[in-house]
């Protein structure tokens, strides 16, 4: 298959908001259908229903599937018919495959025009589900699409995707869909939803349009309509992660960051803040506290000279991204706490994991990933540059241990999931020097004579070298000193500040390729 199936998801869109939205988030977060679909949800101005109804039935023709939700409610009427109604019929006279899902069992009390569709629909042949509630819903729906892409396009999920795709929507927490009403979209942060469109489709944030950004928003479950007064909102998921201060709507959405002296939390730490903001910049602001109260020591490899960290920055960044896609945000009371001790630091997220996923099968790497929060995980993944679909625990480990550290601790206390990370201690040197660190890695080491060995070692402990200062040092002739700067320089090591006799050379500071 070429391209994605797009699926028209058709409802009453005042009643059945969550719905639909928990449904365009399953498509695209679950890792079977996001590969294969794409929902398209039309979202209408109130004020002319004859002009929503052509915008709905003209996007229903470029798509392969159509998807109802029907609830209680009829909808808007326009020429006999409520938009949903008008969708259902064009649906069939473009031959669509209709895939139905009914909310509430047969004694449910629904307005006269919502029975006649759905009678419609039984005399038409159609089979229909029906659901109870959005977990329910989420499962049907992806049976039902799984089906189809089997039948009529031969693909099949693998037993891993079926097995993430059920505890993810077992494990999913409504809260990130919730369409409140409490954050305009025009008070979020327009500049950290370009990073995320950009990272997440690989195009310069220049090029992205105003259109661009709305469209991805609501795509992505971020921005809703209100279709009663045509004003539009950040979702719970788009306040988290787009707000300008998620906290002035959920308090929960920060970062308590404590540092002390000693290995205990003593009721005086030496730096404390509490870290508040659009979540992907809450992280790299916790990264930087960390930074800044952890030791940094100098170590001379070869021809390097390196500043080091005392713990891994790519796994405190993973351990902070879990802590805000997957933590229990119905708990209003408990923020995620960062502690930094003299020997180790602790990253405490509210609420344990979600099952089946224990604390056992967590330390022995042997589970199945899932999100509670899964809109959240995929964007932060963007942001943060981290796979979610993987274990983030495994590389955590693999981490501390490739820094020369012990591996994480995994473990709960009072309804926090605490990871803590080991830290050297006293023992700065067992700490080890990645080779991305490297200006000079062995095998560019190699590649160098004596002569340049001793030029880029005055040039790391000095800051720059000259012509002058090779011919006169080294006792060579400046034909000699300037093809050993110029074979420094293109091997990235050096570069050229300057030209003619008044130039000098500085360390690179890219990596050769």
């Amino acid at each position: 298959m070429t391209s994605k199936l797009r699926v028209f998801v058709s409802s009453v869109q005042k009643e059945l908001e969550d719905e639909r939205l928990i449904i365009q988030n399953l498509m695209n977060t679950d890792p079977f259908l996001s590969s294969h679909c794409v929902p398209v949800l039309y979202e209408f101005e109130p004020a002319s229903p004859e002009k929503a109804a052509e915008g709905c039935l003209r996007e229903l023709a470029g798509c392969q599937i159509y998807l109802l939700i029907v609830g209680a409610e009829y909808g808007s009427v326009v020429r006999g018919l409520s938009i949903t109604h008008a969708e259902f019929r064009k649906a069939k006279e473009l031959h669509l495959p209709v895939l139905a899902f009914i909310k509430g069992d047969r004694n449910l009390k629904r307005e006269a025009g919502t029975d006649s569709l759905l009678k419609e629909l039984t005399e038409d042949g159609l089979k229909y589900k029906r659901f109870g509630n959005v977990i329910e819903l989420q499962k049907e729906v992806r049976a039902a699409l799984v089906q189809y892409l089997k039948e009529h396009n031969g693909i099949l999920p693998s037993g891993d995707e079926n097995e993430i795709a059920e505890q993810t929507i077992e494990a999913t927490s409504p809260f990130e869909s919730q369409r409140t009403t409490q954050m305009l979209w025009s008070q979020t942060d327009p500049s950290v939803l370009k990073s995320l469109l950009a990272a997440a489709d690989r195009r310069n944030p220049g090029e992205l349009t105003d259109a661009d950004l709305m469209s991805a928003a609501s795509l992505r479950g971020l921005l809703w309509q209100d279709t009663t007064t045509g004003e539009q909102y950040a979702t719970a998921a788009g306040i988290v992660l787009l707000a300008k201060d998620p906290s002035a709507v959920f308090p929960q959405c920060r970062i308590l960051a404590d540092a002390y002296k000693g290995t205990e939390p003593d009721g005086d730490p030496g730096d404390h803040e509490d870290i508040r903001g659009p979540m992907p910049q809450v992280i790299d602001r916790a990264l930087a506290f960390i930074d800044r109260n952890t030791r940094h020591p100098m170590k001379v490899v070869g021809l390097n000279r390196v500043r080091l960290d005392e713990y891994p920055t790519e796994a405190l960044r993973e351990a902070l991204v879990n802590a805000v896609a997957h933590r229990r945000y119905e708990d209003a009371g408990r923020k995620i706490m960062l502690e930094v001790f003299s020997d180790h630091v602790v990253v405490s997220s509210p609420g344990l994991p979600p099952k089946p996923i224990t604390l056992a099968s967590l330390r022995k790497g042997n589970y199945r990933p899932c999100s509670r929060n899964p809109v959240l995980a995929q964007c932060l993944s963007y942001f943060h540059r981290i796979e979610e679909r993987g274990s983030g625990f495994r590389r955590m480990r693999d981490n501390m241990l490739n820094h020369g550290l012990e591996q994480p601790i995994l473990g709960t206390l009072e309804g926090y999931f605490q990871v803590t990370f080991p830290g050297p201690g006293a023992n700065l040197d067992r700490i080890r020097v990645p080779e991305t660190s490297l200006l000079v890695t062995p095998v560019l080491e190699a590649q160098l004579n004596d002569r340049q060995k001793k030029i880029l070692v005055h040039a790391l402990e000095t800051g720059s070298v000259t012509t002058g200062w090779c011919i006169e040092t080294l006792g060579i002739v400046r034909d000699t000193a300037h093809r050993d700067l110029v074979g420094l320089v293109e091997l990235h090591l050096l570069l050229p500040k300057g030209a003619g006799r008044g130039a000098i050379y500085v360390p690179g500071k890219v990596r050769p390729v």
